[in-house]
């Protein structure tokens, strides 16, 4: 289905109010296919005639269903392992001595779509009990879509879900199987907690996390944009904290707010700002 220009901005500008997200030229041809279910529940024929409805006065069901539908939720248990991996074996060793005394942690998972980042933090914990006994554990995943949230809540993974990025013994140890899939164990998840939320804006606490994870997702972000995420993830990261970003994001020519961790792949630091006299 062809998308005229002025169609296509009219969609374009919708995603970017709500989420900040740009819709690129080059990803002009998946909005047909993003959109089929939205045609098909509200009896609409294409794209031009979506584009008058929300031209018209707003129905917020619309603008909402629109939304939901041009957000790009993939994501899956592990993903990127080699980066992942840097947390237990670096990152939290150096956290566990930092917090030694208070033994608290606090982690965010930004962008976290249907959970699976989020939880899979919370495996790598529940694999070493007895290094984290006695710790008070808080991981925070948030993201802009209300369906994602609403997955992610539920801790319920279809097959297909569960068998990326987890081996055998994971699902076997932190899932039960049900009719429908998979359901996440309540012993596993019970750190976890999820919150519709973006980026763009700091979340509700006014404490520092110690871990923010936001990957994949300032890529979709202009430079004006993502400056402004920057600002609002330099203020929710603990001065001696970490910043994880995807592998295809980097903070070099984008921020002065962190710097990177040497070898270690997409970690960062915040840098110290100078306050001026």
């Amino acid at each position: 289905m062809e998308v005229s220009s002025a169609s296509f901005q009219v969609i374009a500008d919708l995603l970017a109010e709500h989420t900040g997200q740009q819709l690129t030229d080059c990803r002009k041809w998946r909005v047909s296919t993003a959109l089929s279910r939205v045609f098909r529940e509200r009896g609409i024929s294409n794209v031009d005639q979506l584009a008058c409805m929300l031209a018209a006065p707003v129905d917020p069901g619309l603008v909402s269903d629109v939304v939901e539908a041009l957000l790009n939720n993939e994501t899956y248990f592990f993903r990127d392992k080699p980066t992942f991996d840097q947390i237990p074996s670096h990152i939290l060793p150096k956290l566990s001595e930092k917090r030694a005394l208070k033994k608290r942690l606090r982690i965010w998972s930004a962008g976290c779509s249907t959970g699976q980042e989020a939880h899979s933090i919370a495996i790598q914990f529940a694999e070493n009990p007895k290094l984290w006994d006695g710790w008070a554990i808080d991981i925070l995943g948030t993201d802009v879509s209300t369906q994602a949230i609403a997955t992610a809540r539920s801790g319920h993974y279809s097959q297909f879900e569960v068998q990326r990025g987890l081996s055998v013994k994971q699902m076997l140890e932190h899932f039960d199987e049900t009719a429908s899939g998979w359901q996440m164990r309540a012993s596993t998840r019970s750190i976890v907690r999820f919150q519709k939320h973006s980026v763009l804006e700091r979340p509700r606490s006014k404490q520092t996390f110690d871990l923010v994870l936001c990957r994949n997702v300032l890529l979709y972000f202009d430079p004006a944009t993502r400056a402004k995420a920057f600002e609002q993830l330099h203020r929710a990261v603990a001065p001696d904290g970490f910043l994880m970003l995807g592998a295809g994001e980097t903070v070099i020519g984008q921020t002065d707010r962190f710097e990177p961790q040497g070898e270690l792949a997409s970690l960062y630091t915040p840098r110290p700002q100078t306050v001026l006299a």
